[in-house]
């Protein structure tokens, strides 16, 4: 007898309730399965937004389940269709459009919204939420049209949409009620601490302020505050918080709270209809955060399944946050009272915040900032109300209470519970990730990713993956853990590059055919790194592949949001004269170039070149590639040094143009930044460099592995110098050694922690006779390369096929 499979509706296709589908198809749950979004887009991960705004993902990037999914899964999918009752009597589903669909249990998911102050001029044209890509395509537009913006909030959604609003142009001020940003998350010095970093970032702040009005006529011009002063704004984004979308519940007869009530199997007051996500409210809190909610959706998929189950009993909330390439972290407990002990270190160079709050010896609270690799370990003690010993201190602290130094670290995935959270951005739990490698076999992190979805979004749990991995395996774990380049190959990259110099390969194709890609014609991540390693072994034979490269490498240009191009010519240190000056300002006249604007590079980009006019730019400029979309020599930032500074004591300009003149036009794993200071007193900022150099009154001081970008670093010294020769010597070492050694896209603040410091130093420093040959390979590879823009010029195919052809 065929037994009749039940209809379970979804309403809402957010992640919280497609999460839970994902559980009950685990669990192996028999429902014909109905889910209604009112977005145009399959479940995509509301947390990558941020992402989105800034330009480093695509829409398509965030989707968490393609519409093939639903498809594989006989789903039925409803997208741009807004549920508006449920009929209990009935047992329909009742749409905006139309459609009544009959239903045996319901799952109501239906998220929140952005809560909108209800201040005059709240709607005027240019005020908008920051919840969707609808709010996100908004502000993407706004940003092309106007110049400064709003953001209304300082908590996390407020700082991302502010970030990502300054990356794209504008200027932006942050206005928060409060005096600490992310006030519910961090105390005072990890607020004040990430206030100072956005700062840095080019984000604006008026704290204490709140707003009463909004100004303007049809659309917003400024908004006016408490004490009366003012703020002009052409777009405001209001970020002050969410509230529950009950409308359907209220709509439907379900008892409403601030949320849908629900008990501790999230069934609502109605019969066979349940709730879980932001929507919900349980034993009174109504959670924000994502992980509570992968926790709800556990408890109701084997419940519906009829799978036993703890009940729902509430979550202890923790935050593990990215903003702005700022990792922070916390807790339970995080604002001290006179009841607390406080265990507390902070490092200004570092950039590092920890603390730890105890009652009565009991860990009931963390705070993180900067470096979060603890963050695992202390969720864990604070969920678990664990008493503070020596053993536990030296562990998260990393020194042992007498002061013997830094402790060894404990696997505290050993610890965690098996339900316990790892992927807060798709809901894995510690037991998924275990059950992946005990009953698949899987050795890598990328394995655990394609099959449980694990780091996919932010990448922040791969740490906390690694250790469960190393976990499970055990001594196998460093055998069995490599990884290939890409999901295309198992190979590691200097497994590729020592089987192309044994085997004598001479083209990517040949490389992927030799060694066995499991994909004919390898993918964006592959293709680019095994180009740039083939020209690195053979840079006097290699014929550069451009159809391997990224599109401003094949372009020579940087292409725009606009579709229109950045050029940027060199300029050898910075420095340039009034001839090349008056050159650039006429052909920006003649092609109507809309920016000219200073870089940090201390030069020209000439921005909003229409593609057909790029190589006239350059035809008439008659001026070098500054390479700024290449993965190579940008920039040798300089101070005026002993030329015209009164404290200058090296020749920095001269220095800086030498060595930008010398190392041009050579590829690199990624792009390679470099600053030359005539003193101490460090104007050119060496310390945040690839390649740093100090002048004092001996030489040269030498530091590497600097970055100013998303990962903050501040440079190592590597070695001081006397005269310019050896300074020439040293520099080229290193950049060869790197260009050697260097995974594709690695930079060199990155190539340093994997290598060493000191192993670098040995292989450079104490060993004279390797320096000279590093010193004559990096030199015969610039031998061979010339100036692109020329070279396009005098190639009339590629150039047509290039900026003339309708298609890039």
């Amino acid at each position: 007898m065929i037994t009749k499979r039940e209809k379970l509706v979804l309403v809402g296709n957010g992640m919280a309730g497609v999460g839970t589908l994902e559980q009950i198809l685990k669990l192996g749950g028999a429902y014909d399965i109905t889910v209604f979004g009112s977005e145009p887009h399959p479940n995509y991960n509301r947390i990558m937004l941020s992402y989105v705004l800034e330009g480093s993902k695509t829409v398509d990037d965030i989707i968490l389940n393609s519409l093939d999914w639903y498809k594989e899964n006989n789903i039925t999918l409803h997208t741009g269709t807004t549920v508006t009752q449920i009929d209990e009597a009935k047992q329909q589903i009742l749409t905006d459009n139309g459609l009544a669909v009959s239903y045996d249990k319901v799952i109501i998911a239906t998220g929140s919204n952005s809560f909108i102050l209800p201040v005059p001029g709240s709607d005027k044209e240019g005020v908008v939420g920051f919840r969707d890509i609808a709010d996100c395509d908004a502000m993407l537009e706004a940003a092309k049209q106007y110049k400064k913006a709003a953001v209304i909030g300082g908590g996390l959604l407020g700082l991302e949409a502010a970030k990502g609003l300054v990356n794209l142009g504008m200027d932006v001020t942050v206005v928060h009620l409060m005096e600490d940003l992310m006030e519910r998350q961090l105390d005072r010095n990890a607020s004040s601490m990430l206030q100072a970093e956005l700062e840095r970032q080019g984000v604006k702040f008026a704290m204490g302020k709140q707003t009463v009005e909004l100004t303007g006529s049809e659309r917003v011009s400024g908004l006016r505050f408490s004490d009366g002063s003012e703020l002009e704004a052409e777009f405001v984004v209001m970020a002050v918080g969410i509230k529950p979308n009950v409308a359907l519940a209220k709509d439907s007869g379900i008892t409403v709270n601030r949320g849908i009530v629900v008990n501790d199997y999230l069934q609502t007051s109605m019969n066979n209809v349940y709730s879980v996500g932001e929507c919900s409210e349980h034993r009174g809190v109504c959670y924000g955060l994502v992980a509570p909610l992968f926790e709800q959706g556990m408890v109701l998929a084997k419940h519906l399944c009829g799978v036993a189950t703890k009940p729902y009993e509430g979550s202890v909330v923790s935050t593990k946050l990215k903003i702005s390439g700022v990792d922070v972290f916390s807790a339970g407990e995080f604002l001290e009272t006179s009841e607390h002990t406080v265990i507390s270190a902070k490092d200004e160079w570092k950039k590092t915040y920890k603390k730890i709050l105890l009652k009565n010896n009991i860990i009931v609270g963390a705070v993180l900032f900067g470096d979060v690799t603890e963050s695992a370990n202390l969720q864990k003690l604070v969920k678990q109300g664990s008493e503070m010993t020596d053993e536990i201190y030296a562990e998260v602290m990393g020194t042992s209470c007498c002061g013997g130094g830094e402790a060894k670290k404990g696997m505290s995935v050993e610890a965690m519970a098996d339900e316990e959270i790892v992927c807060g951005c798709n809901g894995v739990t510690k037991k998924a990730i275990v059950d992946a490698v005990t009953e698949n076999g899987f050795t890598t992190v990328d394995e655990i990713k394609a099959c449980t979805g694990a780091t996919r979004s932010c990448g922040g749990c791969k740490p906390v993956v690694e250790q469960i991995l190393q976990f499970v395996l055990g001594d196998s774990f460093q055998q069995s853990a490599k990884q290939g380049i890409c999901s295309c190959t198992t190979l590691s990259r200097d497994e590729i590059v020592a089987e192309i110099t044994a085997k004598g390969l001479r083209t990517t194709k040949e490389v992927m055919n030799v060694l066995g890609w499991k994909q004919e014609e390898g993918c964006s991540k592959c293709r680019p790194a095994v180009n740039y390693y083939l020209g690195m072994i053979y840079p006097d034979t290699h014929e550069d592949e451009k159809e391997s490269r990224f599109v401003n490498e094949r372009m020579s240009a940087n292409i725009q949001k606009d579709g229109t191009f950045t050029v940027v010519p060199r300029m050898y240190g910075g420095v340039t004269t009034p001839e090349d000056l008056m050159k650039i300002a006429e052909v920006s006249l003649k092609y109507d170039v809309k920016v000219v604007k200073v870089t940090g590079g201390q030069r020209l980009d000439l921005i909003g070149v229409k593609k057909e006019d790029v190589p006239k730019v350059w035809e008439e400029l008659d001026m070098p590639s500054g390479y700024a979309y290449a993965k190579s020599l940008r920039t040798v930032k300089t101070c005026v040094g002993s030329q015209f500074c009164r404290f200058g004591t090296q020749d920095s300009m001269g220095m800086g143009a030498l060595m930008e003149r010398k190392y041009e036009r050579l590829d690199f794993p990624a792009k390679f930044k470099m600053a030359v200071n005539g003193c101490p007193r460090n104007c050119a900022e060496s310390c945040t460099k690839d390649i740093g150099i100090v002048g004092n009154d001996g030489g040269w001081e030498v530091f590497i592995g600097g970055n100013g970008g998303i990962k903050p670093r501040i440079a190592d010294s590597f070695c001081k110098v006397k005269t310019d020769d050896e300074l020439i010597e040293v520099c080229s070492a290193v950049m060869q050694y790197y260009r050697e050694t260097g995974n594709y896209l690695e930079r060199t603040s990155e190539w340093v922690e994997r290598m060493g410091l000191e192993s670098i130093q040995k292989a450079i420093l104490d060993n004279e006779e390797n320096r000279k040959e590093l010193a004559a390979r990096i030199d015969f590879a610039l031998a061979q390369v010339t100036d692109p823009w020329k070279k396009m010029l005098n190639d009339d195919s590629t150039r047509t096929a290039l900026f003339e052809d309708a298609r890039i």
